[in-house]
């Protein structure tokens, strides 16, 4: 999920800042350009450091600006579908839990929690599952996979991620450890 990776991109310095030293606006704008944000290789870009120019920098006749080449390292987020993740109950909606899982939030849709017909109370902010009696509310620690993915690449909080609790061993810890006994009971 997390990695550090080396990238190479291109900053463009406005002439505005061409006064300034040029370390310290290669870094601005490489944080501004880069940061919370995804790479071209669909990698959510959490932060990044050690920025330091490659080569000369190119002038864009008709705009002024400065077109530099900058390396640098970069913690970036890779979700996969398919891939297990501990998360964080963060809203409760009508549809179902929005869970923190890093950068983004997914969401478990209320038909994905599991087994059960489930009830959800926006306003006490909680899922309650009618015969079993298993609750989600803000706050709970829960263990999910995600099941599909759709960037936005323009508006990275806008990017679809959607999870399940509905196989063995997903879910809060104590379901999963409820599961597990009644498992090794049976």
């Amino acid at each position: 999920m997390y990695t550090m990776t080396q990238a190479e991109r291109v900053v463009r310095i406005p002439p505005s800042d061409l006064s300034k030293s040029i370390e310290d606006v290669i870094d601005e704008r490489a944080w501004e350009s880069f940061e919370g944000k995804f790479g071209p290789d669909k990698k959510f870009i959490i932060a990044i450091r050690n920025v330091k120019p490659k080569g000369d920098g190119r002038i864009v006749h008709g705009d002024g600006a400065v077109y530099q080449t900058v390396e640098f390292d970069q913690l970036v987020c890779t979700f996969k579908e398919g891939e297990i993740i501990d998360g964080i109950v963060v809203q409760i909606a009508k549809y179902g839990a929005f869970i923190s899982i890093g950068p983004l939030d997914g969401l478990l849709h209320v038909s994905q929690i599991g087994d059960d017909v489930f009830d959800v109370d926006v306003v006490n902010k909680r899922i309650v599952g009618k015969e079993k009696g298993r609750t989600l509310t803000v706050g709970d620690k829960v263990r999910v996979r995600v099941i599909s993915i759709s960037i936005n690449e323009k508006v990275p909080k806008d990017s679809k991620i959607g999870l399940t609790t509905k196989q063995p061993g997903l879910g809060k810890p104590e379901w999963i450890a409820e599961d597990s006994k009644k498992k090794d009971s049976a």
